[in-house]
């Protein structure tokens, strides 16, 4: 079973999960164009880095998800690193277009869905996600981001994706 970004369930929410995500690594690509085909331009670069196309030829497995956050025609797709990877010891890049980037302990608000991967798909979970968040009192901290779950051959039916937005203030006095 592929490993997974840890989390911890803080809350059920109305239609969403709270979580708090620990410390974690981000190799990631920043690639124009539409939602679709950004994660697909993204992939290689990516899975390069994770297969020793690194300073140490160094690999790493392949975990989930595989995020993708868009910002109009911009989109950064990153692969999360293996728990337990720290950054300072994470090998350069041999590809300019590749980074790594540590994700600070954060909480999230988090909604799961099936499907096909589209944009429309996505956004539509997004914004629902916005609305929930607003609706309990709770404040996003940007804009939502897209969490892939399964291998692209997989049914979309079968497939988890996710919608995602980090929280500000949370928890604060009144939320536990």
């Amino acid at each position: 079973m592929t490993e997974q970004l840890p989390f911890t369930l803080v809350a059920n929410e109305r239609g969403f999960e709270i979580r708090h995500y620990p410390k974690h690594v981000l190799v990631q690509v920043v690639v124009k164009g539409e939602f679709n085909s950004a994660g697909n331009q993204a992939f290689r670069p990516l899975v390069n880095y994770i297969s020793g196309q690194n300073q140490t030829n160094e690999k790493f497995a392949m975990t989930a998800p595989v995020i993708q956050a868009p910002v109009d025609q911009t989109h950064t797709v990153s692969f999360v690193l293996p728990e337990g990877v720290s950054i300072k010891d994470l090998p350069l890049p041999l590809n300019s277009s590749v980074t790594t980037v540590e994700v600070k302990p954060h909480y999230a608000a988090a909604i799961r869905f099936r499907g096909l991967a589209d944009w429309e798909h996505f956004k539509s979970y997004g914004d629902q996600l916005l609305v929930d968040v607003q609706s309990a009192g709770l404040k996003a901290a940007g804009d939502p981001y897209y969490a892939r779950f399964d291998p692209p051959w997989k049914p979309g039916f079968l497939r988890r994706n996710e919608a995602i937005v980090a929280l500000t203030g949370y928890p604060s006095k009144g939320n536990k």
